[in-house]
């Protein structure tokens, strides 16, 4: 990505250009995405798609690492956030076009034609829909207060299981309004 905007991935602010590959500015630029993996690792942990027993440790330099499987689990997990959209700048983009627009405003500031870069635009949103309040609500209705809303013998089963259950879940819009809870 950074031969593409002219920058040279060897000549870093934040890591020393002695590392290990040589990608200083590569690291520099993966700092102020690294949430979006954060945010994965813990989807992929409360959606159960990884478990502690995917990882193994490795004694020799203290680091734990990802059994195959798992990663490839990992990665899929990663390929849905980065193809996410996001609003910015009036449009719905990818995270990675995003990035990469982040990368070419920093080659415009190097050079003198951006007075300041923005690296706080877009802002993460980290809303759950699976809140306290929802919980709550979820659990407080009767089978027949949820039928009386709309809503199926089914989907009400699934819904109490998981709102009793500390996992996070996703609540469609129609069952949200029929639940009588907003965003």
């Amino acid at each position: 990505m950074e031969h593409a905007v002219n920058l040279e991935p060897g000549v870093g602010f934040l890591h020393d250009s002695d590392y290990e590959t040589k990608q200083s500015l590569v690291y520099d630029l993966q700092e102020l995405f690294r949430w979006l993996v954060d945010l994965s690792m813990i989807q992929a942990f409360e959606s159960k798609t990884l478990e502690l027993h995917d990882f193994y440790f490795t004694g020799d330099d203290y680091r734990y690492r990802f059994e195959v499987e798992a990663k490839r689990r990992f990665i899929e997990v990663l390929r849905e956030r980065f193809n996410s959209g996001v609003n910015y700048r009036g449009r719905v983009l990818k995270w990675d076009t995003v990035i990469e627009q982040k990368a070419n405003e920093l080659g415009r500031f190097l050079v003198g034609k951006l007075s300041t870069p923005n690296f706080t635009e877009p802002a993460p949103v980290l809303e759950r829909m699976d809140n306290r309040m929802v919980r709550k609500t979820i659990l407080g209705l009767s089978q027949s207060e949820a039928r009386e809303r709309g809503i199926g013998k089914s989907t009400f089963h699934n819904l109490w299981n998981k709102a009793e259950d500390a996992s996070s879940f996703v609540l469609y819009e129609k069952v949200r309004h029929r639940l009588g809870v907003t965003k």
